[in-house]
């Protein structure tokens, strides 16, 4: 079975996406822990921080600086915000595709 958010990566759900690129896509959280709570989800699939490859240090940059862009679209650049990976299940990992959370907005 394919994951969660390859599904919604490759358009099989009606997930609304806040922006795309080549290389990730942004939606909102549907389970949000803040007012603002985005997630930062490679399109390609990385089953977590701990399967990173070294030719794949370039996808965790690009979610950053992305996560950074959303930060300021969201308004919450300015009061502040957090950004954190869930690692494994021990870490709050739910879904085992690599992504990145944004919250902020309090």
């Amino acid at each position: 079975m394919e994951c969660t958010f390859c599904q919604i990566v490759s358009g099989k759900t009606p997930t609304h996406f806040l922006f795309q690129n080549d290389k990730v896509v942004v939606f909102k959280d549907i389970n949000p822990h803040a007012p603002v709570h985005l997630l930062v989800v490679p399109k390609k699939h990385i089953r977590s921080i701990n399967d990173l490859n070294d030719d794949e240090r370039e996808i965790v940059s690009e979610m950053i600086m992305t996560a950074k862009q959303m930060a300021k679209k969201m308004a919450v650049h300015k009061s502040g915000y957090r950004l954190f990976f869930n690692v494994e299940r021990g870490g709050g990992q739910i879904i085992f595709h690599l992504h990145l959370h944004l919250i902020g907005g309090w």
